[in-house]
């Protein structure tokens, strides 16, 4: 009997806390610090199952994380971003390669636009 490897689940265990975080933030404009914590610990053992070496590919990894980080805490000081969303989106730089991320973060930008913009259009509406 073949074993499975238990970090072919690392993607489905994010995908469901990123499903939980998004209800969580339509449901009550929040986003628990745990669940952040979580993703963000998890990284660390995405990693390893990747055979991602300490230098230079973790190093770069956390090094891209912080940056991506303080610039979204930059947005959130200037009250364009909920702190919940900074910090889950430092968590997701930890994650994704640059490239995927630089992808991931044009994605969330247009669909957060959509969100804002139907948000917008059903208050004018009422």
């Amino acid at each position: 009997m073949d074993w499975i490897n238990p970090a072919a689940f690392l993607p489905v265990v994010l995908a469901v806390l990123l499903l939980s975080c998004g209800i969580e933030d339509a449901r009550h404009r929040t986003i628990a610090n745990w669940k952040n914590g979580v993703i963000a610990a998890l990284a660390p053992f995405w990693w390893w199952s990747l055979g991602l070496a300490w230098w230079p590919d973790i190093a770069l990894q956390v090094s891209i994380a912080l940056i991506v980080f303080a610039f979204f805490v930059g947005a959130f000081a200037l009250g364009q971003m909920g702190g919940g969303d900074v910090k889950l989106i430092g968590a997701l730089a930890l994650w994704f390669p640059w490239g995927t991320l630089l992808s991931l973060l044009v994605v969330m930008s247009l669909v957060g636009g959509l969100v804002t913009l139907v948000i917008a259009a059903e208050r004018w509406w009422r």
